[in-house]
């Protein structure tokens, strides 16, 4: 059969088309991310020499950009030097913005930040959700969020996905929460449950809040990298989680699941843990755990705490004691294993750090192989009510800036 030369060229031009769009998507996120990670704005001769694109393709693709309202035009350079002044990019403000949400045993916080790093909206809602109803429970955090989403809508923001963080196993791929222990959850498909208040078109991934809150701590703001990037982080709130965080990302194994410093066995025929074993790391350090060893309401605060052994409360001396060093014998394995050289404590442990900080590197130099040649820094995380909620919504945004394609409108000629 002759072959149809109509359709070979028809066939060619697809081709030729796809890979000009394929091409433009790749340029479009190269620079998109270039201005993102830069501590600094960028001029458009600076993103070409970064980039390796020329200067008029770096303009039209920044142009592309900034009518998107991904990215923002500076003052331009007014230094006197000779030429055309430089107009830096950074970028945009009150423009696009991610949505964190998170489940807690006693709290559902919600967080809208922008791609500067803004908190746009945030509210928290107090409660007792263990062993809870999660067909109750979902969807009034699924109001909560609508209630924030409007609120960044009403200052002129466009909030483009979601990511919602729960205390306990969670297969992200396959969007369900496996177990969490202290909600009382297992075998559920969450984002599905928020309601119909949220906008039916925003996608809303789920991420387990310890890795979700390390992602957030190891981002200077959105695109953009910390400079302190490798730790293990360990929250205290009712349980204990953690994470580790490598170059600034979270290292979650082969299934998402690394980083449960709070089960590591520290006695095994310790207290029983609401995971079903005993003796884990939560048993000890948990908040919970501390405010019963310290003989203080369960409703007290790791503040409340903090004061009991400033004042010279034995109990509560004896009950931060103990979990420091327990703390320091799981975080010595922990680092034995993952060649970690700092800790970061965060919720649960942040007023407590001076009280921890003897008992957990007494047990770190103690214990760590490689201590006589590395030492282990500990250091608080960074204050933040809702380190999850923030972390998730930097999460939100990452797509949107490794994507930009996604978030503009089809050109109608491909730009190189």
């Amino acid at each position: 059969m002759r072959p149809d030369p109509a359709a070979a060229s028809a066939l060619t031009e697809r081709r030729d088309g796809a890979r000009q769009s394929s091409l433009r998507e790749h340029n479009l996120a190269l620079v998109c991310r270039a201005v993102f990670a830069s501590p600094v704005p960028l001029s458009r001769a600076r993103l070409a020499a970064q980039t390796g694109l020329t200067r008029s393709t770096v303009s039209r693709l920044a142009e592309e950009l900034i009518r998107a309202g991904l990215i923002a035009e500076n003052e331009a350079d007014g230094s006197g030097r000779p030429g055309r002044p430089a107009v830096p990019l950074t970028p945009a403000a009150g423009t696009v913005a991610g949505l964190g949400l998170h489940v807690n045993v006693d709290y559902v916080t919600g967080r809208v930040v922008d791609l500067t790093g803004a908190v746009l909206a945030a509210a928290t809602l107090p409660g007792d959700f263990e062993d809870s109803d999660p067909t109750a429970v979902l969807p009034l955090a699924g109001g909560l969020a609508a209630r924030l989403v409007r609120q960044a809508e009403e200052r002129g923001a466009r909030v483009a996905r979601a990511c919602l963080s729960l205390p306990g196993l969670v297969d992200a791929a396959a969007g369900r929460l496996l177990l969490a222990p202290n909600l009382g959850w297992s075998d559920l498909a969450p984002a599905a449950m928020l309601g119909e208040a949220l906008p039916a078109a925003m996608a809303v991934e789920i991420g387990n809040d310890a890795h979700v809150a390390a992602y957030g701590i190891a981002r200077a703001a959105p695109g953009r990298v910390a400079a302190q990037s490798s730790f293990v982080y360990v929250a205290g709130d009712v349980g204990v989680g953690g994470a580790i965080v490598s170059d600034g990302e979270v290292s979650g194994g082969r299934h998402g699941w690394a980083g449960e410093v709070g089960h590591v066995v520290i006695e095994p025929d310790g207290p029983a843990c609401h995971c079903g074993a005993r003796g884990c790391l939560e048993t000890y350090a948990g908040r919970r755990s501390v405010l019963a060893a310290a003989g203080l309401s369960p409703t007290a605060s790791p503040e409340d705490v903090a004061a009991a052994v400033a004042r010279g409360d034995d109990a509560a001396r004896t009950a931060v004691e103990r979990a420091a060093w327990a703390l320091g014998v799981a975080l010595a394995s922990t680092v034995n294993v993952v060649d970690a050289d700092e800790i970061v404590l965060g919720t649960g442990f942040i007023p407590l750090m001076d009280q921890l900080r003897p008992g957990v590197e007494a047990q770190l130099a103690a214990r760590t192989l490689a201590g006589p040649w590395s030492r282990v820094s500990l250091r608080a995380a960074p204050a933040d009510p809702a380190p999850a909620a923030t972390g998730g919504a930097l999460r939100a945004l990452e797509t949107v800036i490794a994507d930009p394609a996604g978030w503009i409108a089809p050109a109608r000629s491909a730009t190189g």
